[in-house]
């Protein structure tokens, strides 16, 4: 088994057993068993992993659940809210209306889009960082691909 392969493992383990409030929690639950992973690492398997986050914290997706009820929410969003999206290095700038940024920043969140690691959502802006410069041209492809439909 490979290190990513028992790291996944023992996290889905980990996270049906009890809820984890924030990564900090998730990596010191994981170092506890000998597994040591960065904020990066943790961030990509969660999202590789559907993991969801709410008000009690991280919890496994529902068995056989399916990602399409999150993408066609983010459609809904982005058509809603989004009016523009720009590169900016390996960041996505989306600029929406006054108090719009929050609600499609949750949605797209929620979509677990790839190469996505997190948003940050002010009050008409939301900046998503991206693996790669390469990701973040995609996402914003993505997106007004998006917008569009």
């Amino acid at each position: 088994m490979t290190l990513k392969a028992k790291r996944q493992s023992r996290l889905r383990d980990l996270l049906a057993q009890s809820f984890l409030k924030s990564q900090d929690e998730i990596a010191s639950a994981l170092h506890r068993e000998g597994i040591e992973a960065t904020q990066a690492t943790l961030s990509r398997d969660l999202r590789e992993l559907g993991v969801l986050k709410g008000p009690e914290g991280y919890m496994l997706p529902a068995p056989g659940a399916n990602r399409e009820p999150a993408r066609r929410e983010l459609q809904r969003a982005v058509t809603t809210y989004m009016l523009s999206a720009r590169r900016a290095s390996n960041l996505v700038v989306v600029r929406t209306g006054a108090g719009q940024a929050s609600p499609l920043a949750l949605e797209i969140d929620r979509s677990g889009l790839d190469g996505a690691v997190g948003t940050v959502a002010g009050d008409d802006t939301i900046f998503i960082a991206t693996t790669t410069a390469t990701q973040a041209t995609r996402m914003v492809k993505l997106l007004q691909d998006l917008a569009k439909a």
